[in-house]
Protein backbone atom coordinates (compact mmCIF):
# COMPACT_ATOMS: atom_id res chain seq x y z
CA UNK A 1 0.00 0.00 0.00
CA UNK A 2 3.46 1.98 0.88
CA UNK A 3 4.14 1.85 -2.53
CA UNK A 4 1.15 2.66 -4.27
CA UNK A 5 0.90 6.12 -2.16
CA UNK A 6 5.08 6.71 -2.83
CA UNK A 7 4.10 6.20 -7.24
CA UNK A 8 6.94 3.22 -6.46
CA UNK A 9 6.40 0.89 -9.89
CA UNK A 10 4.94 -2.30 -9.20
CA UNK A 11 6.02 -5.69 -10.98
CA UNK A 12 2.32 -7.41 -11.45
CA UNK A 13 3.69 -10.45 -8.94
CA UNK A 14 3.18 -7.39 -6.52
CA UNK A 15 -0.28 -6.36 -7.71
CA UNK A 16 -1.34 -10.23 -7.49
CA UNK A 17 0.45 -10.57 -3.81
CA UNK A 18 -1.76 -7.27 -2.65
CA UNK A 19 -4.67 -8.34 -3.98
CA UNK A 20 -4.23 -11.41 -2.29
CA UNK A 21 -3.55 -10.17 0.88
CA UNK A 22 -6.37 -7.97 0.91
CA UNK A 23 -9.35 -10.41 -0.86
CA UNK A 24 -8.95 -13.08 1.72
CA UNK A 25 -9.38 -11.34 4.79
CA UNK A 26 -12.45 -9.79 3.13
CA UNK A 27 -13.58 -12.87 1.97
CA UNK A 28 -14.05 -14.42 5.28
CA UNK A 29 -15.36 -10.70 6.24
CA UNK A 30 -18.26 -11.14 3.88
CA UNK A 31 -18.15 -15.08 4.47
CA UNK A 32 -19.10 -14.65 8.35
CA UNK A 33 -21.69 -11.96 7.45
CA UNK A 34 -23.56 -14.29 5.51
CA UNK A 35 -22.59 -16.69 8.05
CA UNK A 36 -24.81 -14.98 10.59
CA UNK A 37 -27.97 -15.26 8.51
CA UNK A 38 -27.46 -18.83 7.35
CA UNK A 39 -27.03 -19.73 11.91
CA UNK A 40 -30.17 -17.94 12.15
CA UNK A 41 -32.16 -19.40 9.54
CA UNK A 42 -30.76 -23.05 10.58
CA UNK A 43 -31.59 -22.44 14.48
CA UNK A 44 -35.38 -20.77 13.37
CA UNK A 45 -35.44 -24.04 10.74
CA UNK A 46 -35.75 -26.88 13.56
CA UNK A 47 -38.47 -24.79 15.04
CA UNK A 48 -41.11 -25.44 11.43
CA UNK A 49 -41.95 -24.07 8.40
CA UNK A 50 -43.82 -21.02 9.73
CA UNK A 51 -40.92 -19.70 11.76
CA UNK A 52 -38.63 -19.73 9.26
CA UNK A 53 -41.17 -17.96 6.96
CA UNK A 54 -41.43 -15.06 9.31
CA UNK A 55 -38.09 -14.83 8.90
CA UNK A 56 -37.79 -14.97 5.11
CA UNK A 57 -41.08 -12.85 4.76
CA UNK A 58 -39.44 -9.69 6.39
CA UNK A 59 -35.70 -10.43 5.19
CA UNK A 60 -35.48 -8.38 2.41
CA UNK A 61 -37.18 -5.12 4.20
CA UNK A 62 -34.09 -5.73 6.42
CA UNK A 63 -31.67 -5.74 3.43
CA UNK A 64 -32.80 -2.83 2.61
CA UNK A 65 -33.09 -0.91 5.69
CA UNK A 66 -29.44 -2.14 6.11
CA UNK A 67 -28.37 -1.51 2.83
CA UNK A 68 -28.90 1.88 2.86
CA UNK A 69 -26.99 2.16 5.78
CA UNK A 70 -24.06 0.54 4.32
CA UNK A 71 -23.98 3.36 1.68
CA UNK A 72 -23.71 5.71 3.66
CA UNK A 73 -20.82 4.64 5.77
CA UNK A 74 -18.91 3.53 1.99
CA UNK A 75 -19.60 7.64 1.49
CA UNK A 76 -17.21 8.65 4.00
CA UNK A 77 -14.82 5.56 3.62
CA UNK A 78 -14.07 6.02 -0.13
CA UNK A 79 -13.54 9.83 0.80
CA UNK A 80 -10.64 8.29 3.56
CA UNK A 81 -9.21 5.75 0.94
CA UNK A 82 -8.62 8.58 -1.68
CA UNK A 83 -7.31 11.02 1.40
CA UNK A 84 -4.76 8.33 2.42
CA UNK A 85 -3.52 7.97 -1.08
CA UNK A 86 -3.01 10.98 -1.56
CA UNK A 87 -1.28 10.94 1.99
CA UNK A 88 -3.45 13.39 3.25
CA UNK A 89 -3.64 11.44 6.55
CA UNK A 90 -4.62 14.19 8.90
CA UNK A 91 -7.68 14.94 6.29
CA UNK A 92 -8.94 11.40 6.43
CA UNK A 93 -9.35 11.53 10.32
CA UNK A 94 -10.96 14.55 10.40
CA UNK A 95 -13.53 12.65 7.75
CA UNK A 96 -13.57 10.03 10.45
CA UNK A 97 -14.56 12.03 13.22
CA UNK A 98 -17.70 13.86 11.18
CA UNK A 99 -18.52 10.10 9.50
CA UNK A 100 -19.49 9.17 13.36
CA UNK A 101 -21.90 11.71 14.34
CA UNK A 102 -23.89 11.81 10.61
CA UNK A 103 -24.00 8.08 10.87
CA UNK A 104 -25.37 8.07 14.25
CA UNK A 105 -27.80 10.55 13.83
CA UNK A 106 -29.14 9.08 10.06
CA UNK A 107 -29.33 5.67 11.77
CA UNK A 108 -31.48 7.03 14.51
CA UNK A 109 -33.56 8.24 12.49
CA UNK A 110 -33.73 4.88 10.38
CA UNK A 111 -34.18 2.91 13.29
CA UNK A 112 -37.17 5.10 14.40
CA UNK A 113 -39.01 4.31 10.91
CA UNK A 114 -38.04 0.76 11.25
CA UNK A 115 -40.44 0.55 14.26
CA UNK A 116 -42.76 2.41 13.42
CA UNK A 117 -43.61 0.34 10.36
CA UNK A 118 -42.97 -3.15 12.05
CA UNK A 119 -46.51 -4.17 12.92
CA UNK A 120 -48.08 -3.34 9.54
CA UNK A 121 -44.98 -4.28 7.03
CA UNK A 122 -45.80 -8.34 7.05
CA UNK A 123 -48.96 -7.66 6.36
CA UNK A 124 -47.87 -5.06 3.26
CA UNK A 125 -45.98 -8.30 2.20
CA UNK A 126 -49.15 -10.59 2.20
CA UNK A 127 -47.91 -12.12 5.05
CA UNK A 128 -50.51 -14.91 6.66
CA UNK A 129 -52.06 -14.35 10.08
CA UNK A 130 -49.89 -17.52 10.89
CA UNK A 131 -46.39 -15.64 10.45
CA UNK A 132 -47.05 -11.50 10.49
CA UNK A 133 -46.40 -11.45 14.21
CA UNK A 134 -43.32 -12.87 14.56
CA UNK A 135 -42.24 -11.46 11.75
CA UNK A 136 -43.11 -8.11 12.60
CA UNK A 137 -41.49 -8.88 16.12
CA UNK A 138 -38.04 -9.94 14.48
CA UNK A 139 -38.02 -6.59 12.10
CA UNK A 140 -38.92 -4.65 14.80
CA UNK A 141 -35.58 -5.90 16.79
CA UNK A 142 -33.29 -5.19 14.51
CA UNK A 143 -34.22 -2.03 13.50
CA UNK A 144 -33.32 -0.92 17.00
CA UNK A 145 -29.93 -1.94 16.38
CA UNK A 146 -29.74 -0.87 12.97
CA UNK A 147 -27.41 2.25 14.81
CA UNK A 148 -24.76 -0.26 16.58
CA UNK A 149 -24.69 -1.97 12.57
CA UNK A 150 -23.91 1.23 10.83
CA UNK A 151 -20.94 1.74 13.33
CA UNK A 152 -19.80 -1.24 12.84
CA UNK A 153 -19.99 -1.00 8.77
CA UNK A 154 -18.43 2.76 9.32
CA UNK A 155 -15.39 1.71 10.81
CA UNK A 156 -15.18 -1.38 8.80
CA UNK A 157 -15.23 0.40 6.39
CA UNK A 158 -12.81 2.72 7.46
CA UNK A 159 -9.94 0.11 8.37
CA UNK A 160 -10.40 -1.18 4.77
CA UNK A 161 -10.14 1.83 3.22
CA UNK A 162 -6.42 2.36 4.98
CA UNK A 163 -5.66 -1.07 4.05
CA UNK A 164 -6.17 -3.19 7.06
CA UNK A 165 -8.68 -6.08 6.03
CA UNK A 166 -7.25 -8.09 8.96
CA UNK A 167 -8.95 -6.73 12.08
CA UNK A 168 -12.27 -6.40 10.37
CA UNK A 169 -11.92 -10.03 9.03
CA UNK A 170 -11.53 -11.28 12.61
CA UNK A 171 -13.73 -9.41 14.37
CA UNK A 172 -16.74 -10.18 11.65
CA UNK A 173 -15.67 -14.03 12.79
CA UNK A 174 -16.22 -13.08 16.36
CA UNK A 175 -19.71 -11.77 15.47
CA UNK A 176 -20.01 -15.30 13.92
CA UNK A 177 -19.45 -17.24 17.06
CA UNK A 178 -21.17 -14.50 19.23
CA UNK A 179 -24.20 -15.18 16.90
CA UNK A 180 -23.92 -18.70 17.43
CA UNK A 181 -24.03 -18.26 21.04
CA UNK A 182 -26.32 -15.93 21.57
CA UNK A 183 -28.83 -17.38 19.18
CA UNK A 184 -28.77 -20.85 21.07
CA UNK A 185 -29.49 -19.14 24.40
CA UNK A 186 -32.16 -17.24 23.47
CA UNK A 187 -33.95 -19.02 20.47
CA UNK A 188 -34.48 -23.14 22.26
CA UNK A 189 -35.85 -23.85 25.68
CA UNK A 190 -34.45 -25.51 28.45
CA UNK A 191 -33.80 -28.84 27.63
CA UNK A 192 -31.78 -31.94 28.40
CA UNK A 193 -29.05 -32.65 26.63
CA UNK A 194 -26.91 -35.90 26.69
CA UNK A 195 -22.82 -35.68 25.90
CA UNK A 196 -20.35 -38.89 26.28
CA UNK A 197 -23.17 -40.50 28.70
CA UNK A 198 -23.96 -37.71 30.84
CA UNK A 199 -27.03 -35.75 31.02
CA UNK A 200 -27.44 -31.95 31.74
CA UNK A 201 -29.70 -29.26 31.80
CA UNK A 202 -28.75 -26.61 29.00
CA UNK A 203 -30.52 -23.50 29.70
CA UNK A 204 -32.68 -21.22 27.56
CA UNK A 205 -34.76 -18.38 27.20
CA UNK A 206 -37.38 -20.21 24.36
CA UNK A 207 -37.87 -16.93 22.65
CA UNK A 208 -38.31 -18.65 19.20
CA UNK A 209 -38.05 -15.85 16.02
CA UNK A 210 -37.86 -12.92 18.56
CA UNK A 211 -34.60 -14.76 19.82
CA UNK A 212 -33.06 -14.97 17.06
CA UNK A 213 -33.18 -10.91 16.44
CA UNK A 214 -32.21 -10.36 19.83
CA UNK A 215 -29.19 -12.71 19.69
CA UNK A 216 -28.13 -11.21 16.00
CA UNK A 217 -28.27 -7.78 17.25
CA UNK A 218 -26.29 -8.43 20.95
CA UNK A 219 -23.78 -9.73 18.51
CA UNK A 220 -23.61 -7.06 16.46
CA UNK A 221 -23.32 -4.58 19.09
CA UNK A 222 -20.38 -6.13 20.83
CA UNK A 223 -18.34 -5.86 17.82
CA UNK A 224 -19.67 -2.98 16.67
CA UNK A 225 -17.91 -1.10 19.96
CA UNK A 226 -15.11 -3.14 19.47
CA UNK A 227 -14.48 -2.38 15.59
CA UNK A 228 -14.79 1.48 16.39
CA UNK A 229 -12.58 1.41 19.62
CA UNK A 230 -9.56 -0.46 17.67
CA UNK A 231 -9.98 2.51 14.37
CA UNK A 232 -10.74 5.20 16.91
CA UNK A 233 -7.20 4.70 19.43
CA UNK A 234 -5.60 1.68 17.76
CA UNK A 235 -4.91 2.01 14.03
CA UNK A 236 -1.89 3.59 12.88
CA UNK A 237 -3.53 5.76 9.77
CA UNK A 238 -6.80 6.48 11.97
CA UNK A 239 -6.12 6.65 15.00
CA UNK A 240 -7.88 9.49 16.30
CA UNK A 241 -5.80 10.46 19.37
CA UNK A 242 -3.15 11.57 16.74
CA UNK A 243 -4.36 15.12 16.20
CA UNK A 244 -6.94 17.53 17.12
CA UNK A 245 -10.18 17.97 14.88
CA UNK A 246 -14.08 18.39 15.12
CA UNK A 247 -16.86 15.58 15.10
CA UNK A 248 -19.43 18.67 13.75
CA UNK A 249 -19.92 17.22 10.05
CA UNK A 250 -18.60 19.94 7.67
CA UNK A 251 -21.06 20.52 4.60
CA UNK A 252 -17.82 20.11 2.18
CA UNK A 253 -17.30 16.83 3.82
CA UNK A 254 -21.39 15.86 3.89
CA UNK A 255 -21.29 17.21 0.07
CA UNK A 256 -18.78 14.53 -0.90
CA UNK A 257 -20.38 11.63 0.96
CA UNK A 258 -24.16 12.81 -0.61
CA UNK A 259 -22.37 12.24 -4.15
CA UNK A 260 -20.95 8.96 -3.76
CA UNK A 261 -23.36 7.28 -0.82
CA UNK A 262 -26.97 8.85 -3.14
CA UNK A 263 -26.51 6.52 -5.66
CA UNK A 264 -25.65 3.66 -4.09
CA UNK A 265 -28.44 4.23 -1.43
CA UNK A 266 -30.79 4.70 -3.99
CA UNK A 267 -29.84 1.50 -5.81
CA UNK A 268 -30.06 -0.30 -2.30
CA UNK A 269 -33.26 1.06 -1.70
CA UNK A 270 -34.95 0.36 -4.82
CA UNK A 271 -33.06 -3.23 -5.46
CA UNK A 272 -34.48 -4.15 -2.16
CA UNK A 273 -37.79 -2.90 -2.91
CA UNK A 274 -37.50 -5.31 -6.36
CA UNK A 275 -36.52 -8.02 -3.59
CA UNK A 276 -39.69 -7.16 -1.13
CA UNK A 277 -41.82 -7.16 -4.90
CA UNK A 278 -40.07 -11.02 -5.65
CA UNK A 279 -41.21 -11.55 -1.80
CA UNK A 280 -44.65 -10.59 -2.36
CA UNK A 281 -44.77 -12.37 -6.14
CA UNK A 282 -43.79 -15.55 -3.78
CA UNK A 283 -45.39 -15.10 -0.54
CA UNK A 284 -49.20 -16.52 -2.27
CA UNK A 285 -47.69 -19.58 -3.64
CA UNK A 286 -47.46 -20.77 0.37
CA UNK A 287 -44.99 -21.41 3.52
CA UNK A 288 -43.08 -24.36 2.25
CA UNK A 289 -42.01 -21.72 -0.92
CA UNK A 290 -41.44 -18.81 0.98
CA UNK A 291 -39.38 -20.74 3.21
CA UNK A 292 -37.73 -22.46 0.45
CA UNK A 293 -37.26 -19.34 -1.28
CA UNK A 294 -35.53 -17.39 2.18
CA UNK A 295 -33.02 -20.57 2.56
CA UNK A 296 -32.40 -20.53 -0.77
CA UNK A 297 -31.54 -16.99 -1.05
CA UNK A 298 -29.34 -17.83 2.37
CA UNK A 299 -27.75 -20.75 0.65
CA UNK A 300 -26.54 -19.05 -2.13
CA UNK A 301 -25.72 -15.78 -0.58
CA UNK A 302 -22.39 -18.21 1.09
CA UNK A 303 -21.59 -18.71 -2.81
CA UNK A 304 -21.49 -15.16 -3.53
CA UNK A 305 -19.85 -13.60 -0.62
CA UNK A 306 -16.19 -14.55 -1.76
CA UNK A 307 -17.39 -11.98 -4.46
CA UNK A 308 -18.14 -8.96 -2.61
CA UNK A 309 -15.16 -9.76 -0.36
CA UNK A 310 -13.03 -9.42 -4.01
CA UNK A 311 -15.27 -6.91 -4.19
CA UNK A 312 -14.71 -4.81 -0.93
CA UNK A 313 -10.31 -5.18 -1.91
CA UNK A 314 -11.19 -3.89 -5.46
CA UNK A 315 -12.23 -0.45 -4.09
CA UNK A 316 -9.54 -0.35 -1.41
CA UNK A 317 -7.04 -1.13 -4.20
CA UNK A 318 -8.74 1.13 -6.88
CA UNK A 319 -9.37 4.05 -4.34
CA UNK A 320 -6.29 4.36 -2.86
CA UNK A 321 -4.62 4.16 -6.40
CA UNK A 322 -7.10 6.96 -8.11
CA UNK A 323 -6.33 9.10 -4.80
CA UNK A 324 -2.45 8.40 -5.68
CA UNK A 325 -2.64 9.40 -9.23
CA UNK A 326 -1.99 5.75 -10.27
CA UNK A 327 -3.80 5.53 -13.61
CA UNK A 328 -1.75 2.77 -14.56
CA UNK A 329 -2.47 0.70 -10.83
CA UNK A 330 -6.43 1.46 -11.40
CA UNK A 331 -6.56 -0.96 -14.99
CA UNK A 332 -4.17 -3.59 -14.13
CA UNK A 333 -6.11 -3.74 -10.19
CA UNK A 334 -9.71 -3.55 -12.54
CA UNK A 335 -8.33 -6.81 -14.38
CA UNK A 336 -6.52 -8.93 -11.55
CA UNK A 337 -9.54 -8.42 -9.09
CA UNK A 338 -12.51 -8.85 -11.98
CA UNK A 339 -11.24 -11.85 -13.20
CA UNK A 340 -10.36 -13.20 -9.73
CA UNK A 341 -13.88 -12.49 -8.65
CA UNK A 342 -15.01 -14.71 -11.79
CA UNK A 343 -13.03 -17.84 -11.71
CA UNK A 344 -13.96 -17.81 -7.59
CA UNK A 345 -17.90 -17.50 -8.58
CA UNK A 346 -17.50 -20.12 -11.40
CA UNK A 347 -15.35 -22.60 -8.57
CA UNK A 348 -18.44 -21.91 -6.26
CA UNK A 349 -21.42 -22.33 -8.73
CA UNK A 350 -20.08 -25.59 -9.14
CA UNK A 351 -20.05 -26.64 -5.69
CA UNK A 352 -23.46 -24.84 -5.46
CA UNK A 353 -24.99 -26.57 -7.68
CA UNK A 354 -23.11 -29.73 -6.41
CA UNK A 355 -24.55 -29.13 -2.13
CA UNK A 356 -27.68 -27.82 -3.17
CA UNK A 357 -29.23 -30.64 -1.09
CA UNK A 358 -26.69 -30.51 1.65
CA UNK A 359 -27.40 -26.53 1.98
CA UNK A 360 -30.54 -26.93 2.38
CA UNK A 361 -30.74 -29.59 4.35
CA UNK A 362 -28.79 -28.08 7.09
CA UNK A 363 -31.18 -25.06 7.56
CA UNK A 364 -34.44 -26.81 7.34
CA UNK A 365 -35.82 -30.50 8.16
CA UNK A 366 -39.09 -30.06 6.07
CA UNK A 367 -38.35 -32.39 2.90
CA UNK A 368 -40.42 -30.02 0.57
CA UNK A 369 -38.39 -27.27 1.24
CA UNK A 370 -35.37 -28.83 1.20
CA UNK A 371 -36.26 -30.37 -2.27
CA UNK A 372 -37.89 -26.93 -3.82
CA UNK A 373 -34.68 -25.21 -2.54
CA UNK A 374 -32.23 -27.24 -3.96
CA UNK A 375 -34.03 -27.26 -7.18
CA UNK A 376 -33.49 -23.55 -7.74
CA UNK A 377 -29.87 -23.29 -6.33
CA UNK A 378 -29.30 -25.29 -9.03
CA UNK A 379 -30.91 -23.02 -11.64
CA UNK A 380 -28.88 -20.12 -10.06
CA UNK A 381 -25.78 -21.98 -10.20
CA UNK A 382 -24.94 -21.05 -13.54
CA UNK A 383 -25.03 -17.39 -13.37
CA UNK A 384 -22.18 -17.19 -10.82
CA UNK A 385 -19.34 -16.02 -12.88
CA UNK A 386 -21.25 -13.69 -14.81
CA UNK A 387 -22.48 -12.91 -11.31
CA UNK A 388 -19.18 -12.16 -9.79
CA UNK A 389 -18.04 -9.83 -12.94
CA UNK A 390 -21.07 -7.85 -11.75
CA UNK A 391 -19.87 -7.47 -8.02
CA UNK A 392 -16.54 -6.84 -8.62
CA UNK A 393 -16.75 -4.54 -11.59
CA UNK A 394 -19.05 -2.40 -8.78
CA UNK A 395 -16.80 -2.40 -6.28
CA UNK A 396 -13.72 -1.28 -8.80
CA UNK A 397 -16.18 1.48 -9.49
CA UNK A 398 -16.91 2.77 -6.12
CA UNK A 399 -13.08 2.81 -5.44
CA UNK A 400 -12.88 5.21 -8.16
CA UNK A 401 -16.19 7.19 -7.22
CA UNK A 402 -18.31 6.17 -9.81
CA UNK A 403 -21.52 4.98 -8.34
CA UNK A 404 -24.03 7.19 -10.52
CA UNK A 405 -24.00 5.16 -13.53
CA UNK A 406 -23.15 1.33 -12.64
CA UNK A 407 -26.28 2.28 -10.34
CA UNK A 408 -29.23 2.76 -12.80
CA UNK A 409 -27.25 -0.31 -14.68
CA UNK A 410 -28.02 -2.48 -11.76
CA UNK A 411 -31.55 -0.96 -10.77
CA UNK A 412 -32.60 -1.57 -14.88
CA UNK A 413 -31.41 -4.81 -14.85
CA UNK A 414 -33.76 -6.09 -11.60
CA UNK A 415 -36.51 -3.86 -12.66
CA UNK A 416 -37.15 -4.47 -16.17
CA UNK A 417 -35.58 -7.85 -16.44
CA UNK A 418 -35.96 -9.74 -13.33
CA UNK A 419 -39.10 -8.64 -12.08
CA UNK A 420 -40.95 -8.97 -15.34
CA UNK A 421 -39.64 -12.38 -16.40
CA UNK A 422 -40.76 -13.16 -12.31
CA UNK A 423 -44.37 -12.23 -12.88
CA UNK A 424 -44.52 -13.75 -16.31
CA UNK A 425 -43.11 -17.04 -15.33
CA UNK A 426 -44.08 -17.29 -11.67
CA UNK A 427 -47.70 -18.55 -12.75
CA UNK A 428 -46.68 -21.34 -14.58
CA UNK A 429 -43.70 -22.58 -13.20
CA UNK A 430 -44.42 -21.28 -9.85
CA UNK A 431 -40.73 -20.88 -7.36
CA UNK A 432 -38.77 -22.38 -10.05
CA UNK A 433 -39.75 -19.74 -12.94
CA UNK A 434 -38.68 -16.64 -10.08
CA UNK A 435 -35.18 -18.20 -10.17
CA UNK A 436 -35.26 -18.61 -13.54
CA UNK A 437 -36.04 -15.31 -14.29
CA UNK A 438 -32.83 -13.88 -11.41
CA UNK A 439 -30.41 -16.59 -13.46
CA UNK A 440 -31.44 -14.81 -16.55
CA UNK A 441 -30.91 -11.46 -15.28
CA UNK A 442 -27.50 -11.56 -13.16
CA UNK A 443 -26.03 -12.67 -17.02
CA UNK A 444 -27.25 -9.78 -18.56
CA UNK A 445 -26.39 -7.77 -15.14
CA UNK A 446 -22.72 -9.10 -15.39
CA UNK A 447 -22.39 -8.96 -19.06
CA UNK A 448 -22.96 -5.26 -18.80
CA UNK A 449 -20.73 -4.24 -16.26
CA UNK A 450 -17.96 -6.27 -18.42
CA UNK A 451 -18.58 -4.04 -21.12
CA UNK A 452 -18.29 -0.48 -19.25
CA UNK A 453 -15.17 -1.57 -17.55
CA UNK A 454 -13.84 -2.27 -20.88
CA UNK A 455 -14.82 1.14 -22.46
CA UNK A 456 -13.83 3.10 -19.61
CA UNK A 457 -11.44 1.79 -17.17
CA UNK A 458 -9.18 -0.48 -19.38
Amino acid sequence: MAMIRNGEPMSLRQQLLLTAQLSTPAILAQLSTILMMYIDSAMVGQLGADDSAAIGLVSTSIWLFGGVCGAVATGFSVQVAHLLGAKRDAEARNVFRQAIVACLLLTALVAIAGVAISHSLPHWLGGSEAIAPQAGRYFMILMLGIPLLEMEFLAGGMLRSSGNMKVPSLLNILMCVLDVAFNYLLIFPTRELSFAGTTFSMPGAGLGVEGAALGTMLAEGLVAVMMLGYAAFWSRELRLTQDSGSFRPQPATLKRAWHIAFPMGLQHTLMSGAAIVITAIVAPLGSVALAANAFAITAESVCYMPGYGIGDAATTLIGQSTGAGRRDLVRSFSIITVGSGMVIMALMGVLLYHGATFMMGVMSPVPEVVDLGARVLRIEAWAEPLFGAAIVCYGVMVGAGDTLAPCWMNLGSMWLVRLSLSALLVGSMGLIGVWLAMCIELCLRGTIFLVRLRLKYL
